[in-house]
Order: structure tokens, then C-alpha cells, then sequence
């Protein structure tokens, strides 16, 4: 069974090139700082998608987040 957080380290390991033990781990850590950093409301959310608790089957994709993801943080625009 695939979760958000393996989609997202295999990602990883598929643009970066590293192994997906070490993807697994960087995942960890970015969500662990966006969470640290988000307003509560916000990392509850996170924490619920990360779960799976939430449906994305409303067309966004995991490329579509990570760009959003990349707006938030002051990513290109």
C-alpha cells in the first residue's frame, strides 16, 4: 500500500537520484519543519493528508502540490 509520504520519497528518488531510504528520511524532515513553521490549522491539514485521511482524487496531483507547496515557501512564482 502506497502512502502520500512514500509517493512523495519516491519522487525524490526518482528527481534527485538518491536512494529511498535517505528520500524517506528528507520527506521526514521537511514535513517535521513545515509543520514546526505552518499555524496550526494548517499542520493539522497537513498532518490529515499525510494520513490519508483526505481525498485528493479531485484532480491534484503530487506535482500540482509540490508546486504549491513551492509558492508557500517563496518558490518561483
Amino acid at each position: 500500500m502506497s502512502t502520500i509520504k512514500t509517493e512523495i520519497a519516491g519522487l525524490v528518488t526518482k528527481k534527485v537520484g538518491i536512494p529511498n531510504d535517505k528520500s524517506l528520511q528528507a520527506v521526514d524532515v521537511v514535513l517535521n519543519f513545515l509543520k514546526q513553521k505552518l499555524p496550526p490549522t494548517f499542520a493539522g491539514q497537513l498532518d490529515a493528508i499525510i494520513a490519508g485521511n483526505v481525498d485528493l482524487s479531485d484532480g491534484i496531483g503530487l506535482d500540482d502540490a509540490a508546486g504549491l507547496l513551492g509558492g508557500l515557501l517563496g518558490g518561483k512564482k
